[in-house]
Formats: structure tokens, C-alpha cells, sequence
């Protein structure tokens, strides 16, 4: 599918968890203010969260669970000096005693480290997890990503296939390899595996799985036939796929009736929002995209916000509303400061 300059498709959620997993030293500590600011953090109240968690850190409650979080707010904000610093200090509470928290923690590390630009040490922190996990598929996932950034092709490939010989029926994890390859020039790489997940799945593959797997192989006529008999289940993952597939095969009008169809009755889903916007672009109906792009941003559910509040400004300035899409960007970029993307557009808005 032909992917435009001012869209934004994926919806991506920074992974919160107010209830996890309790082990070790964190069992039965005292924790309400830091069940208030991971309810902050889900509503992408990173400043009040801190507040939450500060609060905490006074009335003596857990400290592993209050830096845990603290470092998650940081991450937020962008602020991954202060993000890794917290998750460090989280760590530094588990007094020798490893669990599933603390491998939470740790996963929250690596992406610190990550956006801060120190790969090397996001790397460390997977060879820890798998030392004493080695059946981390996530780990083997994530480490591979990183090494294809370091043009580690042979080390990716091996952790690629470590991944998926785990559990070969997780099409989740074998989709986010085929991406990691796709985005690194190893596309070539990335179809091979997705035609041996087909050829060794079967007949015992779902007819969603089937059909996303063929999505991304371009194969968009299989792909609509099997997404159309996936659309029964109702669920929106199906609708998704089936109306891109539909707009890959250039039939935008069926693939708008495909999101209009299932938000009649769902209409509080923000991703199908999203991409029923984009595809109203596609259409050149821009006021129908930006009406498409806000029910989705007055939805309660955050996991694309970051992605519908860019599309709406996209959808501003195709419609030449550049004083009103130059405000919302400024107010987008208090937000996520760390997308450059859209500080070069905020350039170009305020030469309108």
C-alpha cells in the first residue's frame, strides 16, 4: 500500500501496566498514590503522575513500584536520561530478588537506553534478561531489532529464528521481525519468513492470521479473500486489515464502506477512526478525514492519540487551515517532543 508523507497508519502504545505482577521484596508494601499515577500515566498525564509518585516517595510506600513508574512518566515526557536513571534506582530495590517485575523493569530500561541513543547498553540489558531467561522471546525479538541497527544481520537473524522456533504460532512476534527487516533493507529476508509460516501453518492458520500474513507479502488478493471470511469474528483487527488490503488494491470507496460498516456499531474505536481517516484522505475528503481523525481523539481509549492528533493536523492542512493546523501542532510538539518529523513540518506550517 502507497504510504503518503503526512500519515501516520500504525497506532503504537507505550506499554503501562497499572497491575503487575508482584514478587519478591515489592509483596504487600503499601501503594496508592502509585496506583494513582499509573492511572495518570494511561491517561498520558506524565506531569501528574510524577506529582503522583513523588507523593509516594514521602509516605514511605513501595520504592521499587514508585521509580518503576517514575522512570515510565519520564519515558513519556522523553525525558530518558531521567527515565533510565529511575529504572536503574527501581532495580536497585529488588534486593537480589528476581521476578517478573523486575524484568518489566528492565524491558522499560532497554527502551530508555534505546531512545537515548545508547544501543550498547539497551543491548546489555537483553543479554542480562536471557542469561537468566532463555525462552525471552520478546528479548530475542527486540535484541535482533537492535542488532539489524547495527548492520548485525547474522546476530538478528539468529535471534530472529531463536524468536519463532519459541512459539511458532505467535504471528504477532513473526509480523514485528518481517517490519524489523522490511524498515532495515532485508525485506527479501522478511518474506521468507512469512512464506514458511504459511507453508508449515497450514490449514491450522486462522483466516485472520492467513490473511495479514499475505497482506504483507503483497499478495492482496488472498489476502482480501481470506480477511473477508475473518470479518465474521468481528473483530477490529480483521476490519483493519481487510479495508488496507482493500485500499492497496486501489478500491478506497469499498474499503471506506468496510470502516463505516463496523464503526456504526463501534464507533468509540479509535484505531478504526484513524484509519478510516487516513483512507478519506486517500479519497481527497478532507473535511470526512479530520471529522474521522477527532471521534477518534474523543475516544477514551489513548492508544493512538499521539497518531490521530498528527493525522488531524495532516487533515488541517490539506483543507488550508494552516493557522489553526500550526496551533495544533505547537501544542503536539509540548507533547512529543522527540518527533522530528513533525518539527520539520512546524517549520513549514508557520512559512503559511
Amino acid at each position: 500500500m502507497k504510504k503518503r508523507r503526512f500519515l501516520h497508519s500504525r497506532c503504537f502504545l507505550l506499554a503501562v501496566c497499572a497491575a503487575f505482577v508482584l514478587t519478591g521484596c515489592s509483596m504487600g508494601k503499601k501503594q496508592e498514590n502509585i496506583d494513582l499515577g499509573m492511572e495518570a500515566i494511561a491517561g498520558l498525564d506524565y506531569e501528574g503522575a510524577l506529582a503522583c509518585f513523588e507523593k509516594a516517595l514521602v509516605e514511605g510506600e513501595d520504592e521499587e513500584l514508585l521509580y518503576r513508574g517514575q522512570g515510565i512518566a519520564y519515558i513519556g515526557l522523553t525525558q530518558y536520561e531521567e527515565a533510565a536513571a529511575s529504572l536503574e534506582k527501581a532495580l536497585s530495590y529488588c534486593n537480589g530478588n528476581i521476578g517478573s517485575l523486575e524484568f518489566d523493569i528492565n524491558y522499560y530500561l532497554a527502551v530508555a537506553y534505546y531512545k537515548k541513543g545508547d544501543i550498547d547498553r539497551a543491548l546489555q540489558v537483553y543479554d542480562a534478561i536471557l542469561a537468566l531467561r532463555d525462552d525471552e522471546k520478546t528479548a530475542y525479538c527486540l535484541r535482533g531489532a537492535l542488532a539489524l541497527e547495527q548492520e548485525r544481520y547474522d546476530d538478528a537473524d539468529a535471534d530472529f529464528r531463536k524468536a519463532v522456533s519459541l512459539d511458532k504460532k505467535d504471528y504477532d512476534t513473526l509480523l514485528d521481525i518481517y517490519i524489523s527487516l522490511e524498515k532495515n533493507g532485508y525485506r527479501e529476508a522478511g518474506i521468507e519468513y512469512l512464506q514458511t509460516a504459511l507453508t508449515e501453518g497450514g490449514d491450522n492458520i486462522s483466516d485472520y492470521d492467513k490473511g495479514r500474513l499475505y497482506y504483507y507479502l503483497e499478495d492482496y488478493d488472498n489476502a482480501r479473500n481470506s480477511l473477508e471470511k475473518a470479518r465474521d469474528t468481528g473483530s477490529a483487527e480483521a476490519v483493519l486489515f481487510l479495508g488496507r488490503t482493500y485500499e492497496a488494491l486501489n478500491d478506497f470507496n469499498y474499503a471506506s464502506s468496510v470502516y463505516s460498516n463496523y464503526l456504526d456499531s463501534h464507533p468509540d474505536d479509535p484505531q478504526v477512526q484513524n484509519q478510516f481517516g487516513i483512507c478519506k484522505m486517500q479519497m481527497g475528503e478532507y473535511e470526512a478525514a479530520l471529522a474521522a481523525f477527532e471521534a477518534g481523539l474523543a475516544c477514551e481509549d489513548t492508544v493512538c492519540r499521539q497518531i490521530l492528533k498528527y493525522n488531524q493536523i495532516a487533515a488541517y492542512e490539506k483543507l488550508s487551515r494552516f493557522a489553526e493546523a500550526a496551533a495544533l501542532m505547537e501544542d503536539y510538539l509540548a507533547l512529543y517532543p522527540d518527533d522530528e518529523k513533525a518539527k520539520r513540518e512546524y517549520a513549514f506550517l508557520k512559512t503559511r
